[in-house]
């Protein structure tokens, strides 16, 4: 079932009927953006599995890219400085 990767709501979508302009009825983010196709990844090249791809700098911005399709929304954390350096320095927390 597809869902959103900001908030995680389940989407009553379709077949991938999603447009330019819908955003997420959970936290109004665009739902056609690359944080929401089922091709993004932040391991690969660009973030995207897509090779052919043409990805935009804002990865949770609307976009035109026709390799589009919408994932299953597992929830993809933005990135941020002092979201990694917190999570590094509990890696390495002593107890």
């Amino acid at each position: 079932m597809p869902g959103c990767a900001h908030c995680g709501r389940t989407l009553d979508i379709i077949a991938n009927q999603v447009g330019r302009n819908d955003a997420c009825p959970g936290c109004d983010e665009d739902l056609r953006s690359c944080r929401n196709c089922r091709h993004f990844d932040l391991s690969v090249a660009k973030a995207c599995k897509e090779p052919f791809a043409e990805v935009p700098r804002d990865k949770d911005a609307s976009n035109f890219c026709e390799l589009f399709q919408l994932g299953e929304g597992g929830l993809h954390v933005k990135d941020s400085r002092d979201a990694l350096l917190s999570a590094a320095e509990s890696l390495f927390r002593k107890k």
